[in-house]
């Protein structure tokens, strides 16, 4: 039967030890996060992006989870809009291809290591330029030096970090957040602003604002009266002078003028000759003719 003095048992054999959990393999773990959409799983395509959040995503897969909201996760809340993501400038690796399993698709664009996720890596909310934080620390300026974009500390993501990097880019997120309102409503006030002041310059002045005591006529632009002036004030009442005696005669004094009038006649004017006279029928000498008269037409010869 055993155990009667004949053997020796060990303790595991008498005493049940409860089993240790299976130990998670890093590096597949690691390989995984890094090549994988944090959305859908899949394989990671271009354009690939990054939350406020720091995780990795295929941009079509946002989109689409974007346009059918039931698809989105819980873990994926907070990106509400394309507003909540950015696109990563990335530099391929050339050593990688696409059955390569040792090597990373991306590398870091400054000092060339590989964005496997052995070295911590970061990108830039404002220009989207990724690069290895050892970098980062050596260049110790608010500029990128890819791009020569200015950024904050506030623009610096962390790519896959862990959970404390997750809970720090959580409140860096939310106060870029808060920041970019605080503009957008600083740059419509602004505009509101530069709106009443014209419509305020486009209004005219009223009568009743202006006092006409306390305006003084500027005497300085009035020219002293020439004589081109003067004549000029003599002579329009002479204009208007003849303008009205027009009006009330206008056929005016004229001594020619007295022709246009009915009763006026050739035969008694005594300025016409008896040669012009003759011309017309009502001289006496057309009364006693017997023939026609040879300038004017006489139908009493008809």
């Amino acid at each position: 039967m055993g155990c009667d003095g004949g053997t020796i048992p060990r303790r595991d054999e008498l005493v049940r030890l409860k089993k240790k959990p299976e130990a998670k393999d890093k590096d597949s773990e690691r390989h995984y996060r890094w090549r994988h959409c944090a959305l859908t799983q899949q394989k990671l395509q271009q354009p690939i992006v990054m939350c406020g959040l720091g995780r990795l995503y295929s941009k079509q897969s946002v989109i689409e989870c974007l346009l059918e909201k039931d698809k989105m996760p819980e873990s994926c809340s907070h990106i509400k809009s394309l507003k909540d993501i950015k696109n990563l400038r990335l530099t391929a690796n050339p050593a990688y291809s696409a059955e390569d399993e040792k090597n990373a698709p991306f590398i870091c664009a400054l000092i060339g290591l590989e964005m496997s996720g052995q070295f911590r890596f970061v990108a830039l909310w404002t220009c989207g330029c990724v690069f290895s934080e050892r970098a980062l620390k050596e260049l110790k300026s608010n500029m990128c030096s890819i791009c020569q974009t200015p950024y904050t500390e506030e623009d610096i993501v962390i790519l896959n970090g862990n959970e404390q990097d997750t809970d720090l880019m959580r409140t860096k997120m939310d106060a870029r957040v808060a920041r970019l309102k605080a503009a957008k409503k600083e740059k419509k006030s602004k505009v509101i602003k530069e709106e009443t002041v014209v419509k305020q310059e486009e209004v005219p002045c009223s009568s009743k604002s202006l006092d006409s005591s306390k305006i003084k006529p500027d005497t300085s632009k009035i020219k002293p009266e020439t004589s081109k002036s003067k004549s000029l004030q003599t002579i329009k009442p002479s204009i208007a002078a003849s303008k009205r005696e027009l009006l009330l005669d206008p056929l005016g004094s004229d001594p020619n003028s007295k022709k246009v009038k009915k009763d006026y006649s050739i035969a008694q004017d005594p300025k016409a000759t008896e040669v012009f006279k003759s011309l017309f029928t009502s001289h006496e000498s057309e009364k006693t003719q017997d023939r026609a008269h040879w300038v004017t037409f006489n139908p009493h010869y008809y």
